[in-house]
């Protein structure tokens, strides 16, 4: 059975550059053989956080966030698509993260980021490492960092010239080290229960 990665992105705006880099990410780890799933925060569209999952009485949390719930407890790990907002993350992916916490726990987390810019959302790539490490999740060491998102993808997430093949060398690498925690996770699992 393939492992099944769901790519998170969460831009709000109008203009998203960065849905091409998750339709990127989501087309070429299906092609790897794995099913991989994009989970956009504007469709899925929680409310800013209230009230965790975890907090509403069993039954009564709202379709969408029981949904995502069940796929996320579900997923063998996950992968954030996120752009840099002043040195800072995505308020939308992130609200969309809060809602949910032990349905993260033990399974592997990569981020791969983007910006208009030259260091390709280094920051929120950061950012998102330590906050992925403390909702329960193993952050892989390896990272992919888009800069002038624009110029390496086209409007259909074709990388273009010599950016965009040494976005795919890097692609690559980052997937491998992915899908090497993914089985660790999954062998440990079925060796183990998590301890809580």
């Amino acid at each position: 059975m393939p492992d099944k990665i769901l790519v998170f992105y969460g831009s709000y705006r109008s203009d998203r550059a960065g849905i091409r880099l998750a339709d990127y990410t989501v087309r070429t780890l299906n092609a790897r053989g794995t099913d991989a799933e994009l989970i956009d925060a504007m469709q899925i569209d929680l409310p800013m956080l209230d009230r965790m999952y975890k907090e509403y009485p069993e039954g009564e949390a709202p379709e969408a966030m029981e949904t995502l719930a069940a796929k996320i407890r579900e997923a063998d790990g996950f992968v954030f698509v996120t752009g840099e907002y002043n040195w800072g993350m995505q308020p939308g992916l992130k609200n969309l993260t809060d809602h949910f916490l032990e349905e993260w726990f033990w399974r592997p987390a990569g981020i791969v980021s983007y910006s208009a810019g030259r260091i390709g959302g280094a920051h929120a790539n950061v950012v998102w490492h330590g906050t992925l490490a403390e909702m329960g999740m193993v952050v892989i060491s390896s990272t992919v960092a888009v800069g002038q998102i624009g110029n390496t993808l086209d409007e259909h997430g074709t990388p273009l010239g010599d950016t965009g093949a040494s976005f795919e060398r890097a692609f690559g690498r980052f997937a491998d080290d992915l899908a090497w925690w993914t089985e660790a996770g999954k062998r440990q699992r079925a060796h183990r229960d998590p301890p809580f």
